[in-house]
């Protein structure tokens, strides 16, 4: 399930990305796919022995373009190991919603981007965001939350004062927004409530077989209850 519009964030053979906070590696792989290079980013070292097994298989499969590579590096987005200008492309797909000095992180990705290079930023929308907020005060205290819901005006303006140029945006994943109300109204580690079980049963059908009913759905959805806003800023 992707977040990031890589019509709007085009990566390809000879492109350098980033993956800030890859997580479990979904746009990482992508990014390999693609025939890119790519470094998925991570403080979870058990995410990235995930992400570097699923990369070897990959390669295994012959589903890596030739040339393409993809590494795993462990560090924290407030001071990252890489060399000033070494990316043409970063992703931060729901990253810095939960760092406490996410301008600090802003600087970092700043700084690691090449001159004209482009980053993906998302977070959660604000709206869907704060009905989450309401609904279950876990969804936001657990350990490793989220610290603060932005809105895009926020987000751009924050950007903008760390020396981005601000892009396009949109917003993703609006059949998604309903299961984390869903979640929270039951609780949101309840994950045997059949409700919920239900819903996400109907995510994971949506995920692999994509029909056009549910596509477009979510289309008409997305600028209204998309539970991640994507924004693209360039580096002058």
């Amino acid at each position: 399930m992707l977040t990031v519009d890589f019509a709007r964030l085009p990566v390809g053979p000879g492109t350098r990305v980033l993956d800030l906070g890859c997580g479990g590696g979904r746009h990482a792989f992508e990014v390999l796919r693609r025939g890119a290079d790519v470094i998925a980013f991570d403080m979870d070292q058990s995410e990235l022995d995930n992400v570097a097994a699923m990369f070897a298989a990959m390669d295994k499969a012959g589903e890596v373009p030739p040339g393409a590579t993809g590494q795993t590096v462990q560090g924290t987005a407030l001071d990252m190991p890489f060399e000033d200008g070494g990316f043409d492309r970063v992703i931060a797909a729901e990253v810095l919603e939960h760092i406490p000095d996410d301008m600090t992180a802003m600087r970092e990705i700043f700084r690691v981007l090449k001159p004209g290079g482009t980053a993906a930023i998302t977070v959660p929308s604000f709206l869907p965001e704060r009905i989450c907020w309401a609904l279950d005060e876990d969804y936001h205290t657990a350990p490793g939350g989220h610290v603060r819901i932005y809105t895009l005006a926020e987000l751009s303006a924050k950007l903008k004062s760390t020396g981005f140029e601000i892009g396009p945006h949109h917003h993703a994943h609006g059949l998604h927004a309903p299961y984390w109300w869903i979640k929270c109204a039951v609780g949101v580690n309840n994950d045997d409530h059949p409700l919920a079980k239900a819903y996400h049963e109907l995510l994971v059908w949506d995920i692999m077989k994509r029909p056009a009913a549910t596509r477009i759905a979510e289309a008409v959805l997305n600028p209204i209850i998309g539970k991640s806003v994507v924004l693209y800023v360039r580096k002058p």
